[in-house]
């Protein structure tokens, strides 16, 4: 067993960074407990309901390594019972429930995807992987009955997505309120005494947290990490916003997708996504050329996951397209409105002779975001594409930015 590590400058490092936003029922406990030398059992669990995790995943995985490298047992569980549910948090309306094969498609090539943020092989202390269809898909109904028994109606109106619901008139399944049950009940199998979650997770780890007061007369500290978000505008990173920078990409695309986020980015990814010091970090930004800050955001967020020389590569295949202006990220900003349709502006900008012209672009793949082609010709302009590089054809760019 791997020894506890209670310096309080590595507990500190961690605790004080600002990743983490708060912690239940109070930090001075938390951090008390974590200088006691006692080993502690940490998880954070994530639902498959797509192929790859994103740089929000990984702040929080990377927060896990660092718990267990002062020693302390951690494990990453995959909710491929809850995947198929479907989590109401955050959400307007209900999750589209999915089947058990989708569920295991998804998340089949996510342990490669975190190989190198987590150490799933270390001789003595080893990131432990579960999954919670093993104990949630023997619970009979008498089981359930009691577990829910532990909750009343009013409880789980509290969330604020359902009074919301209730206010806009639209429904709120049964299933839904069971969620919050049935990921409290991992805490309870697991025997944890940390769960660490997002902002958006927070109701359903203090589900977890009454579960194991009532069930196992044990307290269990809730560790709430803050999601990535735009410094400016406050957009969040998200898999079910369908934004954010996804893991399964290689080290020439996620470069270019880290060199592609906006400038309220990068102070978020750095803090949550690297492992550089709190100064190295307050250096970056007060280079007087923002494009030198992310360029070095970018190389060691792709070291971490592809390694050193595959960075190296990404940099000099992204320093030679800059320099020859194929992918430039000083393209000429363009002024839209969500909801601004990408035809009506291409042929504004001058970039389509006629609307003919411009759906003949798009349809022949010449129109890109990011470098992801659109085919959609009636395409729309959002939030997500803020900051997004715009290319129409072999030559042509522009900066998409949206209007406030």
């Amino acid at each position: 067993m791997s020894k506890i590590i209670t310096d309080e400058k590595q507990i500190d490092e961690i605790l004080e960074r600002g990743v983490i936003v708060e912690i239940l029922p109070t930090k001075k406990e938390f951090k008390q407990k974590l200088m006691s030398g006692e080993r502690l059992r940490f998880y954070i669990g994530a639902d498959p309901t797509a192929k790859s995790l994103h740089l929000g995943h990984a702040q929080n995985l990377i927060i896990l390594e660092s718990f267990r490298r002062l020693g302390h047992e951690v494990i990453f569980l995959i909710g491929d019972f809850t995947g198929m549910i479907g989590d109401p948090s955050e959400k307007s309306s209900t999750r589209v429930k999915q089947t058990r094969q989708e569920v295991e498609e998804n998340f089949k090539n996510w342990k490669d995807q975190v190989k190198n943020i987590l150490n799933f092989n270390d001789k003595e202390n080893p990131v432990k992987i579960e999954y919670n269809s093993k104990w949630l898909s023997k619970l009979n109904f008498s089981e359930v009955l009691e577990l829910a028994s532990n909750f009343t109606v009013q409880q789980m109106l509290e969330r604020d997505m359902f009074e919301k619901r209730l206010q806009e008139g639209k429904p709120i399944y049964l299933h839904e309120f069971l969620y919050p049950l049935m990921q409290g009940y991992d805490s309870v199998v697991m025997n944890v005494d940390v769960e660490m979650c997002g902002t958006d997770q927070t109701f359903n780890a203090l589900a977890g947290r009454t579960l194991m007061q009532k069930i196992k007369n044990k307290d269990k500290f809730v560790v709430v990490n803050g999601l990535i978000a735009d410094e400016k505008t406050g957009l969040l990173m998200s898999k079910s916003n369908g934004t954010g920078v996804f893991l399964n990409l290689s080290a020439k695309d996620l470069f270019g997708a880290i060199m592609a986020q906006s400038d309220g980015m990068m102070r978020p990814l750095m803090l949550g996504c690297t492992r550089f010091p709190l100064k190295e970090i307050e250096r970056l930004m007060q280079l007087e050329n923002p494009k030198d800050a992310k360029m070095a955001l970018a190389f060691e967020i792709t070291k971490n996951f592809h390694g050193e020389k595959l960075a190296v590569q990404a940099r000099e295949d992204f320093e030679n397209k800059f320099s020859k202006k194929e992918t430039p990220i000083d393209a000429p900003e363009m002024i839209v409105a969500e909801g601004d349709n990408l035809i009506n502006k291409i042929i504004k900008e001058a970039l389509a002779e006629s609307k003919g012209n411009a759906k003949r672009k798009i349809k022949q793949g010449g129109v890109s975001l990011n470098g992801e082609k659109i085919l959609a010709v009636d395409y729309k302009f959002t939030k997500i594409d803020d900051g997004k590089i715009l290319k129409v054809g072999k030559k042509d760019f522009r900066k998409v930015k949206i209007e406030k």
